[in-house]
C-alpha cells in the first residue's frame, strides 16, 4: 500500500475532526437555507458526533499511517448522508425541499462508485476503508427507507433494516459471519436499493409506480440475502467435515 512509513495518530485523527467540522458547516448551510427545525439539527449533529467517534476509534485500532484518498471520498459521502439524515428528520415536522434532498442523495450515490476505484488505483485499499464504505451505504439506505415509509407504510423499513438484522442475527448464529464469495448479483442488488428508493422519494412517479419500484427493491433484497444465508448455512454444515479431512491430510 502506498502509505507513509511512520505512524502519527494526530495527523490521521485531524482528518476525522475536519470531517465533523465540515458536517456542521453543511448543517448550518441547510439550516439557513430551509429554516431547519430542532429535529433536523439534533439528528444531524448526532450523526456528525457519532461518525467522528466511531471512525476515530476505528482508525486508532487499525493504526493506519495515512487516512488515504479513498477514505476522503467516503468521508465526503458520509457528510452528504449526514445532510440527508438531517433533512429526513426535519421532514417529520415539515416537508423537505425535494430538489435538495434528491440532489444530496444523488451525489452520494454517484460517489459510491468512486471511492473503490480510487483505492485500487492509488494502492490504498484497506479493510477499514471497505467497512467504512459499507456502513455509509447501509445508513443511507436506512435513512431513505425511513423517508419513503412515510408515504408507503412501515414495511419499507425492511429494506433499510435488513442488513442490520443480518448483523444482529450473526451474534446468535456465528456461521453467518463467514466470508461470502464475490458476487456481481449481490453488488448489483445493493446498488439498486439506493436508486429505487431515490426514485420513490423524488415524487416524480405516480403513487402506484412508486409502490411497485419499492416492492421490487425489497423483493430483490430478500432474494439476495436469502441466497447468501442459504449458502452460508450449507457451507457451515460442510465445514466440520472439511476441517477434519484437512487435519488427517496434515
Amino acid at each position: 500500500m502506498a502509505l507513509n512509513n511512520t505512524y502519527d495518530a494526530r495527523l490521521v485523527q485531524q482528518e476525522t475532526a475536519l470531517g465533523a467540522g465540515v458536517q456542521i458547516l453543511v448543517l448550518a448551510l441547510l439550516g439557513t437555507a430551509i429554516g431547519m427545525g430542532p429535529a433536523g439539527w439534533l439528528t444531524g449533529l448526532a450523526f456528525a458526533v457519532a461518525t467522528w467517534a466511531v471512525l476515530s476509534r476505528a482508525l486508532h485500532r487499525s493504526r493506519l499511517r495515512s487516512f488515504g484518498p479513498a477514505n476522503r471520498v467516503t468521508l465526503g459521502r458520509s457528510i452528504l448522508v449526514g445532510g440527508v439524515t438531517a433533512l429526513v428528520a426535519d421532514s417529520f415536522q415539515s416537508p423537505p425541499p425535494l430538489t435538495l434532498l434528491v440532489g444530496l442523495t444523488a451525489v452520494a450515490l454517484i460517489l459510491d462508485g468512486v471511492d473503490g476505484k480510487v483505492a485500487r488505483r492509488t494502492g490504498t485499499s484497506t479493510a477499514l476503508g471497505a467497512r467504512f464504505d459499507m456502513e455509509v451505504d447501509a445508513f443511507l439506505i436506512l435513512v431513505l427507507s425511513v423517508y419513503v415509509s412515510m408515504a408507503h407504510g412501515p414495511w419499507v423499513l425492511l429494506i433499510g433494516g435488513m442488513r442490520y438484522g443480518f448483523v444482529a442475527a450473526a451474534r446468535f448464529w456465528p456461521w453467518l459471519n463467514a466470508a461470502l464469495p464475490p458476487s456481481t448479483a449481490r453488488k448489483t442488488v445493493a446498488a439498486l436499493q439506493g436508486v429505487f428508493l431515490l426514485l420513490a422519494a423524488s415524487g416524480l412517479l405516480p403513487h402506484l409506480v412508486e409502490l411497485g419500484v419499492v416492492a421490487t427493491a425489497l423483493a430483490a433484497l430478500v432474494w439476495s440475502f436469502g441466497r447468501d444465508v442459504l449458502w452460508l448455512r450449507r457451507t457451515s454444515r460442510l465445514r466440520p467435515g472439511l476441517e477434519a479431512r484437512e487435519l488427517v491430510a496434515a
